[in-house]
């Protein structure tokens, strides 16, 4: 069960990085003519952050996501990685 749970956060470690140099090469060569169809995207989530306000505490929840065509080249490459190692 250990080794399953390692490989479980291995996984998410891979993933994780997988979209964060997807979306950095995306944002990276967005302004090149040839590649910019890598920052090509769509953004989801609360756009505005949802208030909720009760008298001594005040909280503010917003989660936003942003695919990009890079992003995802970055996630299948990761899952690829990881099922090599």
């Amino acid at each position: 069960m250990k080794g399953q749970t390692r490989n479980v956060w291995v996984l998410i470690l891979f993933l994780l990085a997988g979209v964060v140099l997807g979306g950095f090469i995306g944002s990276l060569f967005s302004d090149v003519p040839a590649l910019s169809w890598l920052a090509y995207g769509n953004k989801f989530g609360l756009s505005s952050p949802l208030v909720l306000d009760i008298g001594v505490l005040t909280l503010q929840f917003a989660f936003t996501i942003r695919f990009t065509i890079a992003g995802i080249i970055g996630i299948v490459i990761a899952l690829l990685m990881y099922r090599k190692l």
